[in-house]
């Protein structure tokens, strides 16, 4: 808004020193002219030079008016470099969250296979033999034992715990117990 009320001044003040001068060169050619003879006002105003401060005030004018329309080009180029940076962004925004989508889905894909592998095995341990299981629960390492048992029938984790060697059973049964002891409560 406010570079076209610049221009708009720029050409109101140009239009009145023009009709300003176009106002001298009448009056002054009419108070010239003989009586009876009609003078062409275009003719005289094209034959008269302006005065050294409207030529300067002219000049300063058409300067300042190509510098706006300079402005105005580089404004006009700036705003399309925006619009397409913000086009840009807007298609990479929307290919990342495309990106973010597919990669939850694999990742809620990938915890559902693990958690199903984590419960065949469990299935497995419990329909093994108390004393078979036993002999690979003492090989493993008790963290790992432990979310085994954690998730067995308790009927099953009771017979195999009942073939553990105490030194075993102990240690599992503390990393159990301790599982969630620092949870939150509330």
């Amino acid at each position: 808004m406010g570079r076209w009320i610049k221009r708009l001044s720029i050409t109101g003040l140009l239009t009145l020193f023009v009709l300003s001068a176009l106002a001298r060169i009448v009056s002054a050619g009419l108070g010239a002219m003989p009586e009876g003879t009609e003078a062409d006002p275009l003719e005289e105003v094209l034959l008269c030079p302006p005065s050294d401060e409207v030529a300067t005030l002219l000049g300063q004018i058409a300067g300042r008016d190509e510098e706006l329309r300079g402005r105005e080009t580089a404004l006009a180029m700036r705003e399309q470099d925006l619009e397409i940076a913000r086009q840009e962004i807007e298609s990479s925004l929307e290919r990342l969250g495309e990106a973010e989508s597919r990669l939850a889905a694999r990742m809620e894909m990938s915890a559902t296979a693990s958690n199903d592998d984590i419960n065949r095995l469990v299935a497995v341990y419990e329909g093994m033999k108390p004393k078979d299981a036993a002999v690979l629960f003492e090989a493993m390492e008790p963290t790992f034992a432990s979310g085994f048992l954690a998730r067995m029938r308790p009927d099953a984790a009771s017979a195999l715990f009942s073939n553990l060697s105490p030194e075993k059973a102990y240690a599992l049964s503390v990393m159990m117990a301790g599982r969630n002891a620092n949870a939150a409560t509330e």
